[in-house]
Parts: C-alpha cells; sequence; structure tokens
C-alpha cells in the first residue's frame, strides 16, 4: 500500500502524519509528502524514516501510488485532480472542491461509508469540519426519529483557519499583553478577547459560505431533506470546535432516550453530568479523536425538540482523522 500525502506542510499535511504514525495497523508500505515550491524539500519523520517533500508537479509521480489524501486548498485539488487521479489513484479531498458535485462522495464514515464505493471519478471529498462533527451526533438521533429542521450556533477555534491563523491568535495575545497593536492578517478583526461572527465569505441570503456549506453537506452525507440554519463564529480557542445544537423531530424523543442514543453511536462520547460539572470543552478535548456530546435536554419552545452541545477536535475528527478513516473503510470492503 503506497500513500501520499498532498500539503504535507500544513496543519492537516502534518496531523496526517501525527495519526499514521499512531496507527500503526494502517497498511502502508511506503509514504510520499508532496508540497508546493515553498515546502519541497523540507524532511519530516516517518515511523523512524526521513522523508523529503516532493514538488506537486503534472507528471507521473502519481502512477504507483494507491491512495493520496490531498489537503492544500480548492484551488490546487481541482487543478491536480486528473494528474493525481489519471493512474486510477483514490483521491481523498480535504477541500471544498468537489463537495457538491453528484458524482463525488461525500462521506463520513460513521453516517454514510458505504457511499465511498461508488466514486466514478476516483475522487471522495471530506466534508467542512462544523459537518462532519454535527452529523455524527445528528445520526445518532436520525436511527430514532427522522429530524426535520436543525438550528445549529458555532463556535470555531484558530485552528480552522490553519497553521497561520493558530500562530496569529497565539502572537496576538502576546503582543496585547505586551501593550502593542496586535497583528490582524488571517481574520477580519482582532480574534484575541474577541468572537467573530464571520467565517468565510457572505452570500446573497446573508449567510455565509462556511455556514450554507453545513445546509448542504448535510442534506447530502444524511440523503436526508433536513434543513439546516447555521450561524458560525469565530472564537479565541486554539484548537477543538464547539456546536450548540437545537433539532426538531417527528416523533417526541426524550433527553433519556438521546443521551442512550448517543452513548451507543460509534464515534460518539457521551460527556453529560451536568451537576457535576461535566460537559465537553475544547480545552480537554483537543487532540482526541470522537466526537463528544453534553448539555443534553428537550428544547422547551418546541413538542418534538431537543438541545445538545457537541465538541471535536477540527483538525482531527473534521479533518485528517476522517479522511484517514474513510480509507481504512475502503481498504477493509474494498472488492
Amino acid at each position: 500500500m503506497k500513500i501520499a500525502i498532498v500539503g504535507a506542510s500544513g496543519a492537516v499535511g502534518q496531523e496526517f502524519l501525527t495519526i499514521l504514525n499512531e496507527r500503526v495497523d494502517f497498511p502502508i508500505d511506503e509514504l510520499v509528502l508532496f508540497g508546493s515550491e515553498r515546502s519541497a524539500g523540507r524532511k519530516y519523520n516517518f515511523r523512524g524514516k526521513e522523508i523529503e517533500v516532493k514538488l506537486l508537479q503534472h507528471n507521473d509521480d502519481f502512477k504507483d501510488i494507491d491512495i493520496a489524501l490531498t489537503s492544500a486548498g480548492a484551488s490546487t485539488s481541482k487543478e491536480y485532480a486528473q494528474t493525481i487521479t489519471k493512474h486510477d489513484t483514490l483521491m481523498i479531498d480535504n477541500s471544498s472542491a468537489f463537495r457538491m458535485d453528484e458524482d463525488v462522495p461525500l462521506v463520513v464514515p460513521e453516517v454514510n461509508a458505504e457511499d465511498a464505493l461508488n466514486a466514478p471519478r476516483r475522487i471522495i471529498a471530506n466534508p467542512n469540519c462544523t459537518t462532519i462533527q454535527m452529523v455524527v451526533a445528528l445520526n445518532a438521533i436520525e436511527k430514532l426519529s427522522h429530524i426535520k429542521r436543525v438550528h445549529v450556533a458555532t463556535y470555531q477555534s484558530a485552528s480552522g483557519g490553519g497553521a497561520q491563523a493558530m500562530a496569529e491568535l497565539e502572537n496576538q495575545y502576546k503582543q496585547i499583553v505586551a501593550g502593542k497593536e496586535p497583528t490582524v492578517e488571517k481574520f477580519a478583526y482582532q480574534l484575541a478577547f474577541n468572537v467573530i461572527p464571520h467565517i468565510d465569505v457572505f452570500t446573497e441570503n446573508d449567510y455565509t459560505k462556511e455556514e450554507m456549506k453545513m445546509y448542504h453537506e448535510t442534506r447530502k452525507i444524511m440523503h436526508s431533506d433536513i434543513k439546516v440554519s447555521a450561524t458560525c463564529v469565530r472564537v479565541p480557542v486554539m484548537r477543538a470546535h464547539s456546536e450548540s445544537i437545537w433539532l426538531e423531530t417527528e416523533r417526541e424523543i426524550s433527553a433519556k432516550e438521546a443521551r442512550e442514543a448517543f452513548q451507543s453511536s460509534v464515534g460518539l462520547v457521551l460527556m453529560d453530568e451536568p451537576e457535576q460539572k461535566i460537559y465537553p470543552m475544547p480545552l480537554f478535548i483537543a487532540g482526541k479523536d470522537p466526537v463528544y456530546v453534553g448539555r443534553v435536554r428537550k428544547d422547551i419552545s418546541t413538542e418534538n425538540g431537543l438541545s445538545f452541545w457537541c465538541v471535536a477536535d477540527q483538525i482531527k475528527k473534521g479533518a485528517a482523522l476522517n479522511a484517514l478513516q474513510i480509507a481504512e473503510w475502503i481498504i477493509r470492503n474494498r472488492k
């Protein structure tokens, strides 16, 4: 099994390396790293060997590669998709480039793993980070009763903006403490000591692209007519996204029934003992694999409503880990 990482020097690319180092059972004989002119030539240690990043080019470098894990941005994915897949390499793409294409499956293994088997263009899309953690949680409830609508407010960490965004947040705190004017480049405003209700560009309906991703991607992944209204907010947290979710089902579901469903679902951890002040928080969830849910309760504003809190590591389950789980599922189930 020969695996490639495209965008090896970025935050998600580095997470791919970390997870592959940890998952010793992942069947990999050779790893090839690709990057831009800026990162080509860098060397990274993988399972005791030093691997040099190759320059991504339009050539036959992917000829013998089985799976390419790509995380170099939508424009790069679009430009190099044909180069990567022309020799039958399977491209698992972490960008937004192909997510809504009808002939490209959009996959979260806990929800719709079998969709991955139908990839006529040899491309599988990894969903947006906020969508991934939400649908893992929603799927547990959908098995009890069809979800008609969802309202979600996200509290998204700096990691969603990549390594440079994380560095900017850390630097802003240092600058402010030192009495200096904070540097603002990656975000619309200063993020330190602030929250910004604006992620990605605004669309004609006044929702941002990030918010509309949650609407469209959730429907595609869950094969559902579910309606989703999102407000996405950037918060001064380094890593791990949080979501406050309200949903309405066709039949009434008790909080107890919901907790039991969460507790028995793959990829979910129930952390819900409010009287003991036990609930998921980014401070403790960063670096962990599962999606965590807590604050489960009946929504007192509607008869068939539920409300809960959801936290997951954006770089892990929200990006690199989900892509690797897709690869693992395909390897186990290919014919």
